[in-house]
């Protein structure tokens, strides 16, 4: 957008995108005027991909990897997720189960990229756990696996990170990996690609995984996030209102606490207290119970000694009482 705001408003304006996803049909709307749109026909997944799924909760997604490179493979893979963040903790993991895995994200330098997928494309790697950074444009054979930890945002994204296999009239496999949270969006490729992609059996030794519903769980999962987040702001609100009751019951005691004080301050008017080595006790300043004690001893000095006059010490020199 900065360099469209140093363009001419008169201009003609030529736009090209692999493909059209909500983001970038916004874009087009900002920069273009009336454009004309060519569009080419939605492409499907090669026929030699053999698609599978595997239906799952999040933590069990790792056990299913430890499982698929239990033996040894002859072909590459590449292992797609959808944020940098992830890949890089992926990798790490991977690299702990003792596998050769290069991680590849755009927080690379070109150099640092180029490196990786030569290393990739000359077998020095043989997993790559990639962003949708190399999703499109890049053409490495002996690509026999793609696996999408997580299912991509975009129907279209998916046709292009399973394309990466299966290349020159070779066969290959994509496997999913689908969440229940994600089990909506996976429909969407489905309705998307035309087609109900096989859902295969989890290992044993990952235990059992959620059932396939992804109507159900698209709603379950919807509400359940407005649903918890409402249960905390009610939460909060009771607590609010519990804090507020307690507060106004401490402000009803305050406020009788300070109704008393105009009474005593009318007797204590009367006569101003001497200086002694125990005016904070007196006043209140000093320890709660001896504070106390020391008052009520003081307003019966005064109220039995004689009565000031203007404002002056208590005549007779009477001491004050000490504690």
């Amino acid at each position: 957008m900065k360099i469209i705001s140093y363009m001419p408003k008169e201009r003609q304006t030529i736009m090209f995108s692999a493909t059209l996803p909500p983001k970038i049909r916004e874009l087009a709307k900002t920069i273009l005027r009336n454009p004309a749109e060519v569009n080419i026909a939605i492409s499907k997944p090669n026929e030699a991909i053999d698609q599978s799924a595997y239906v799952c909760y999040e933590n069990q997604k790792l056990g299913i990897i430890r499982e698929m490179f239990a033996e040894p493979t002859e072909s590459k893979t590449i292992i797609f997720s959808s944020s940098k963040m992830k890949v890089k903790e992926l990798a790490h993991t991977l690299k702990r189960m003792k596998l050769n895995v290069a991680a590849m994200h755009s927080d690379l330098e070109q150099a640092q990229r180029e490196e990786v997928m030569l290393d990739f494309k000359n077998n020095k790697v043989s997993i790559l756990v990639a962003t949708d950074i190399v999703a499109r444009g890049i053409d490495i054979e002996d690509i026999g696996l793609v696996i999408n930890y997580d299912v991509p945002h975009d129907p279209e994204d998916y046709i292009h990170r399973i394309g990466r296999t299966a290349r020159a009239a070779a066969s290959g496999s994509a496997v999913t990996f689908v969440s229940e949270e994600e089990q909506g969006k996976f429909h969407q490729i489905e309705k998307f690609i035309e087609r109900d992609i096989r859902k295969a059996e989890l290992p044993a030794s990952v235990g059992e995984g959620p059932k396939y519903a992804p109507d159900e769980n698209r709603g379950r999962f919807g509400r359940g996030r407005g649903g918890r987040s409402g249960g905390r702001s009610g939460s909060g609100g009771g607590s609010g209102r519990g804090r507020g009751g307690r507060g106004d019951r401490s402000g009803r005691n305050d406020r009788n606490r300070r109704s008393e004080r105009p009474a005593a301050a009318t007797a204590e008017s009367a006569a101003v207290q001497p200086a002694s080595p125990d005016s904070d006790h007196a006043s209140g300043r000093g320890e709660g119970n001896r504070g106390t004690r020391d008052r009520r001893r003081h307003r019966g000095g005064r109220n039995r000694g004689n009565k000031p006059q203007g404002g002056g010490a208590p005549q007779g020199g009477e001491p004050t009482p000490q504690a």
